[in-house]
C-alpha cells in the first residue's frame, strides 16, 4: 500500500483500530520512507506493539515478532543448524559408503551446511523475504547488551552473515520497529541507526476514544469514567501504574458486566482488571478508590 503522506497514514492506522497522535504517525512514516527502523520507547501499555501490529495491517505486510529476553541469542533470533537432519544425512552417506572427513571430497560437508538444512528464526525470516513484511524486535531492552551489539549489522546494512553460506543481504528491506520498556539504557551506536519516538500516556480525550475504538457498543460515559478513574490511578504512587492496554481490559470486563457507569461496589470487584499487584490493589482500597470513583464520575459529568 502506498502512503503519500502522514495524513494518509494517520487515517490508514485509525481503520486499522489504532489510534496514533500526529508525533507516532510523523515517525512512522517517515521510517517508511526513509526505509529506517524506528525506536518506540514509552511505559509498558501504551500501545508500542500495537502500533507495529496496525503497520502490518496497512501495509498488507507479515507480521514477523521477535520476543526479546535476557538470554536471547542467535541461535533463537537468526538460524540454527538442524543438526537431527543433518545427522540423518551423515547416517545415510555412511550406509552408501560416502566417507566424510578432511581426506573427502568436501562434498558431504557442503551438503549438511546447506539452505535446506538450515532453521530460519525471526531475523533471517525478515531479511530474506521476498514478500513485505514489518519486523518487530519487542522489548530490546530485555535483550543482553552483546545480542544488542549483534543487530547493528542487521539494522545498518540490512544482511546477515552465515558463516558457513555466506552473507544474505535484504531483497526488499522489512519495515522495522524496535520497542523498549526502558528498563535498561540502549547504546548510542544503535539509537543512531534508528529514528526515536516515546510514546506516553494519551490525553483524556484520546484515551476514551481509543476505548470506543476497542471496545465496540460501549456506553460513552463508562468509556469516559473508566478513562477518567485510570487517569488518577497513575496519579498514585504506585508500582506499575496501568496503560491503556489495561482501561480496554477493564472496560471489556465492565461492559461485559452490563455496566453503564461507575460506582465504588463494582470498581472493587474488577480492581484486578487494571491493578496487577497486590500492593497496588490495597493502595486503592477504601478513601481512595471511592475518592477516585467520585472524581471520576465528575469528570464524565464535566465533559
Amino acid at each position: 500500500m502506498e502512503l503519500e503522506s502522514i495524513d494518509a497514514l494517520e487515517s490508514a492506522l485509525r481503520e486499522a483500530d489504532y489510534l496514533p497522535d500526529r508525533g507516532l504517525s510523523t515517525a512512522l512514516f517517515l521510517s517508511l520512507a526513509l526505509e529506517k527502523p524506528v525506536l518506540l520507547e514509552g511505559e509498558a501499555g501504551v500501545g508500542k506493539t500495537e502500533a507495529a501490529k496496525a503497520l502490518a495491517i496497512v501495509l498488507g505486510a507479515r507480521l514477523i515478532r521477535l520476543q526479546c529476553y535476557e538470554g536471547l541469542d542467535v541461535a533463537h533470533a537468526v538460524y540454527e543448524w538442524n543438526y537431527p537432519r543433518q545427522l540423518l544425512h551423515i547416517r545415510a552417506a555412511q550406509e552408501g559408503a560416502v566417507v566424510p572427513g578432511p581426506e573427502g571430497s568436501g562434498e558431504l560437508e557442503s551438503e549438511l551446511f546447506g539452505p535446506e538444512y538450515l532453521i530460519r528464526r525471526p531475523l533471517l525470516d525478515a531479511i530474506d523475504s521476498d514478500e513485505p513484511v514489518v519486523l518487530l524486535i519487542d522489548e530490546i531492552d530485555r535483550a543482553d547488551e552483546e545480542f544488542e551489539a549483534f543487530l547493528l549489522e542487521v539494522l545498518s546494512d540490512f544482511q546477515i552473515t552465515i558463516p558457513e553460506l555466506g552473507t544474505i543481504s535484504a531483497r526488499r528491506r522489512p519495515s522495522v520497529i524496535l520497542t523498549s520498556n526502558r528498563t535498561r539504557e540502549l547504546h548510542d551506536a544503535l539509537k543512531r541507526r534508528v529514528l526515536y519516538h516515546w510514546i506516553g500516556h494519551p490525553s483524556i480525550e484520546r484515551e476514551i476514544a481509543i476505548v470506543r475504538l476497542r471496545v465496540p457498543g460501549v456506553p460513552e460515559r463508562l468509556a469516559a469514567e473508566a478513562a477518567a478513574f485510570v487517569r488518577g490511578l497513575r496519579g498514585l504512587d504506585l508500582a506499575k501504574p496501568p496503560g491503556v492496554a489495561e482501561t480496554i481490559d477493564w472496560a471489556m470486563a465492565l461492559d461485559a458486566l452490563g455496566r453503564r457507569e461507575l460506582d465504588a461496589e463494582v470498581v472493587q470487584q474488577t480492581l484486578g482488571s487494571v491493578l496487577k499487584y497486590h500492593e497496588d490493589i490495597e493502595a486503592v482500597r477504601d478513601e481512595t478508590l471511592s475518592r477516585l470513583v467520585e472524581e471520576a464520575r465528575a469528570a464524565s459529568a464535566a465533559r
